[in-house]
């Protein structure tokens, strides 16, 4: 599950915190083997960038076009990914299920802990990986050539400081089994 909400294009990891994000998927996909990934994109809202599959290379084409419009709705619901992710498993096929959410943990809507909780009844782990610094960054806003206009600014016009919530993250992790990671 990968967030692609606006504050995962601050640079407080370098070249911005979703381009590294994807690089480490996409390293992941080259060290798997045997085993079934699908994408989970979220932001405001959450969809299946592509199911499970194990075409690795469908996998990582798929995942190199990902940018933070890939979600239309603005916002950070980890707790909807979650359940999304949970939706796509094959209920009838007995593996080992695990979720990666890959977040600056900055949950600013929804109900995270009513996913977990149902990854924990559905006995699949959840492993969660912090993008970003607890310094924080602000996030750059472009214009439609690529080049920076300006920072994210609150209504008093100051400047938008994104840090990573690596408490959120650990949490989740740890109340299904898994392991928290900062990148």
């Amino acid at each position: 599950a990968l967030d692609v909400s606006l504050s995962m294009k601050s640079e407080d990891i370098r070249p911005s915190r979703l381009e590294k994000a994807k690089r480490d998927v996409s390293e992941l996909l080259r060290k798997l083997s045997g085993d079934r990934v699908g994408m989970i994109v979220f932001a405001g809202d959450a969809f299946v960038q592509f199911p499970l599959t194990a075409d690795y290379a469908a996998a990582d084409l798929f995942l190199s076009a990902i940018d933070v419009d890939a979600v239309p709705v603005p916002g950070t619901m980890i707790g909807s990914a979650i359940e999304v992710a949970l939706k796509s498993f094959s209920k009838d096929v007995p593996t080992q299920k695990a979720i990666v959410v890959v977040s600056d943990g900055e949950n600013t809507e929804g109900d995270v802990m009513g996913g977990v909780e149902d990854a924990k009844k559905a006995g699949v782990r959840i492993y969660s990986v912090g993008m970003g610094t607890t310094e924080g960054g602000p996030i750059p806003i472009n214009n439609q050539n690529g080049d920076r206009i300006d920072y994210k600014r609150d209504q008093s016009g100051s400047i938008v400081l994104s840090k990573l919530d690596e408490t959120m993250l650990q949490q989740i992790a740890s109340m299904t089994g898994g392991t928290y990671h900062r990148a």
